[in-house]
């Protein structure tokens, strides 16, 4: 995947994930930054899998506190922290405002059984009311089959905030193992329509 050059590249720290990362990590081009995905983890995790794996960003995908992302802020400052929402009809951006002096990005993920991974996605529609002017990661679900809709979002004004695509599942061969071709063929179509 790096050979890509995506912008992020995500490591799962969950071990109860079928993704789930561990042992020794390839080098990645620094112009690459690496990410931790963590569900409810302690904050000393975090921090080792941080100094371990030199990762710049970290992904909270559980129940994470606004009061445990301003202590991770603190112990790591040099990090981004990017908290993840889930959604599927509706939702509450009211839930944002303690996060906003706290993270860097929010990513927006469809609601389902697992926290990500789940391979469909949330009506995007509901970003209209977006209230906030953080960055977010639009994720959940996206595939070669939403670039149309994609293209379209992407010309509306929820998407103003909207720094990143965040695929996964619906670019895998198998859990973790990405299918290279089809992420070519996804940046390319984006390319052409943008």
């Amino acid at each position: 995947m790096a050979g890509l050059k995506p912008d992020y590249l995500g490591f799962i720290f969950w071990d109860k994930s079928k993704r789930h990362f561990s042992g020794p990590m390839a080098a990645v081009p620094h112009t690459i930054k690496k990410v931790g995905v963590f569900v409810d983890a302690s904050i000393q995790t975090v921090l080792n899998r941080i100094e371990d794996y030199n990762l710049l960003l970290v992904q909270l995908h559980g129940k994470e506190t606004p009061e445990y992302c301003a202590e991770l802020k603190q112990k790591a400052k040099q990090i981004q922290i990017i908290k993840v929402f889930s959604i599927k009809n509706d939702f509450d951006f009211d839930l944002l405002k303690p996060y906003e002096g706290v993270c860097d990005f929010y990513l927006f993920d469809t609601k389902g059984e697992l926290p990500g991974g789940n391979g469909y996605a949330f009506n995007w529609g509901v970003l209209q009311d977006y209230p906030s002017t953080k960055p977010y990661f639009l994720s959940g679900g996206i595939g070669l089959n939403e670039i149309d809709s994609l293209n379209e979002f992407m010309k509306r004004p929820e998407a103003k905030y909207c720094h990143a695509i965040d695929v996964n599942s619906k670019f895998e061969i198998e859990p973790g193992l990405k299918d290279v071709e089809k992420v070519k063929e996804f940046k390319k179509e984006l390319g052409l329509k943008q």
